[in-house]
């Protein structure tokens, strides 16, 4: 299971929790460029916090594929003139 799939299991089981508040917290930072506090990811035990790094290295993968895929568009309408 992906990173981002775990992350809205814990969140959605119970959604009061600090860890729950953290990764969501982090989840709405990545999706809309607000500031996020790495402190709070020290926070968290070791496999929270390992959960959020790979959701970090997910996000980042998955904006590069997007970044690619615009490229590929753009190309492609290129091509066609």
């Amino acid at each position: 299971m992906n990173a981002i799939k775990k992350a809205r299991k814990l969140i959605a089981k119970d959604p009061t929790t600090p860890e729950a508040a953290a990764l969501a917290r982090l989840v709405r930072a990545l999706e809309s460029d607000e500031k996020f506090e790495l402190g709070e990811l020290y926070q968290l035990d070791y496999d929270d916090f390992d959960l959020a790094i790979d959701i970090l290295k997910e996000w980042r993968l998955d904006r590069y594929y997007m970044g690619k895929a615009k490229l590929h568009d753009l190309a492609v309408q290129v091509n066609e003139l």
